[in-house]
């Protein structure tokens, strides 16, 4: 296997090889992703069941205290916790590919002591580019808007859609939220599924993702707007949809990761 030798603030670090991939690998990971689904399907079900009810909540916990600026921020913000929330399918994929048993119990059955403080700094980073999210869509909701709040909920979307201040938050919002979309699509892509599939520290994850990305930046800001699209897709039903996107973005992502990174 080619590796890189690398030695960083003390650290003796052996990176994997990074592999240049296309189009096609993004089709074929999503095919994988889908067989995963159907071959796991009450397994999975029930771990991306846990998505669309915590977006419900939100949703409903935004209305009730009139904070409804912040709906969107909190479904869309929300969904770049998305590479921790699967960590479990990673597991489920990694064990069919090696013809081990897939039953649920198996799900975090490869996660020791060193994987899991591993995985309790990726998520620690997640949240904090997830705070940093909502602060900026607050911020920028306040730029144009101040802190009055809509009266109703139509008055907002009337007033979103038809003036200039609303559509200054629109274009604003997602090329904020695009450049937050791109910051965790580069941090975690490669980072969440390597430490379930390797005994790594988090920062030799971090660092073998950011390379994957910049190695592949147009296929992998690709698979991000395809992720986002179908994510669109799963809520617009109210969330429930994500109980089969989610599971198999999250498969699907285990074998992108895995036609990035050499064996």
């Amino acid at each position: 296997m080619a590796t890189l030798q690398t030695f960083t603030h003390g650290r003796d670090v052996t990176h994997p090889a990074i592999r240049e991939i296309g189009l096609a690998d993004l089709k074929t990971s999503l095919r994988h992703g889908l067989d995963d689904f159907l071959a796991m399907p009450s397994h999975v079900f029930f771990l991306g069941l846990i998505y669309p009810l915590a977006g419900v909540f939100l949703a409903g916990l935004t209305f009730g205290n009139n904070v409804l600026p912040m709906l969107f921020p909190l479904a869309a913000g929300f969904a770049l916790i998305g590479p921790f929330a699967a960590v479990g399918l990673y597991e489920l994929s990694r064990r069919r590919a090696a013809g081990l048993a897939t039953d649920g119990r198996r799900a975090f059955a490869s996660l020791g002591r060193h994987s899991a403080f591993a995985l309790g700094i990726l998520g620690l980073i997640l949240a904090v580019i997830f705070v940093a999210w909502l602060i900026a869509a607050q911020g920028l909701y306040w730029a144009l808007y101040g802190t009055a709040q809509p009266d109703t909920v139509l008055g907002f979307v009337a007033d979103i859609l038809t003036t200039p201040r609303g559509w200054a938050l629109i274009v604003l919002g997602n090329l904020v939220g695009f450049a937050f979309s791109v910051l965790v699509l580069a941090v975690s892509l490669v980072s969440v599924p390597m430490v379930v599939d390797r005994r790594v520290d988090a920062l030799t994850a971090v660092e073998t993702s950011l390379a994957a990305f910049r190695r592949n930046p147009r296929t992998l800001v690709a698979w991000g707007f395809v992720v986002a699209g179908l994510l669109v897709m799963g809520s617009l039903p109210l969330f429930i949809g994500l109980a089969v996107v989610m599971p198999i973005l999250g498969h699907a992502t285990w074998h992108l990761y895995r036609r990035l990174v050499a064996a």
